[in-house]
């Protein structure tokens, strides 16, 4: 820790609870985490038990190489350094049987989304397709049901958009498939409703340290809460 300032390797060191830690652009967050990854090892961690999240594959990929030259482990050792959404779909492979969804499910990207939301819209109109395909995001990473949004929605462009989300997530229900917020908001669901899997991540990810805690919305940080649990092993950092 030889590179880090006094109140980088407190933060680095404490392990006594939560912590988050708050700096500027530029102030060395990110190698808070790098340095804690091998703090957490150094402590009794095991690396498979650790998850760093961070917000891009880039920003997991660069995370992955800096850890890789402090620490040199064996694949099956290594922490969890991914994005949410990939963590999301590793809980989905694994434990998805708990909702009904098998291991094989597929992932709808921007355009097949689109598509089926010019299917279930019966439009062409690119700019009602986008308006719609914003709304349900929204309307998914607040953790909002199609019904409820069906219940809440006002004035008749919002009315066909809810009704569109209805059928959309319907759909995708019937193929077995997910779309990109599918991968916060299930595993969410998975944990709260299926007791054994809400044991077996929370027995394998004993620790979680977060990047860019600022930009988490309302679904990832349920899904973070709940992977946590109470056992308080965590360290966040943001702006």
């Amino acid at each position: 820790m030889a590179d880090l300032n006094p109140a980088q390797s407190q933060a680095v060191r404490h392990l006594d609870g939560p912590s988050l830690v708050i700096a500027g652009a530029g102030s060395g967050k990110t190698r808070v985490i790098t340095a804690k990854l091998s703090h957490l090892i150094d402590a009794g961690f095991t690396g498979r038990a650790i998850a760093a999240i961070t917000f891009t594959n880039k920003a997991a990929a660069e995370m992955a190489e800096r850890f890789a030259q402090q620490r040199k482990l064996p694949a099956s050792e290594r922490p969890t350094i991914s994005t949410f959404h990939s963590l999301g779909m590793k809980m989905l492979r694994t434990s998805g049987r708990g909702i009904g969804l098998k291991p094989s499910f597929s992932i709808f990207d921007s355009d097949d989304c689109a598509g089926l939301l010019a299917q279930l819209l019966q439009t062409t109109d690119r700019k009602l397709i986008k308006l719609a395909s914003a709304k349900i995001s929204l309307w998914k990473n607040a953790l909002t049901e199609p019904e409820q949004a069906l219940k809440e929605a006002r004035g008749e462009s919002e009315l066909r958009i809810a009704r569109a989300f209805m059928e959309y997530q319907a759909t995708l229900d019937g193929y077995q498939a997910v779309d990109f917020d599918d991968l916060i908001r299930l595993p969410l669901k998975l944990l709260r409703n299926d007791q054994e899997a809400r044991k077996h991540w929370q027995e394998k990810l004993r620790y979680f340290l977060v990047d860019e805690y600022q930009d988490t919305n309302a679904a990832q940080y349920a899904l973070l809460k709940e992977l946590v649990g109470d056992r308080c092993g965590l360290t966040a950092v943001g702006d």
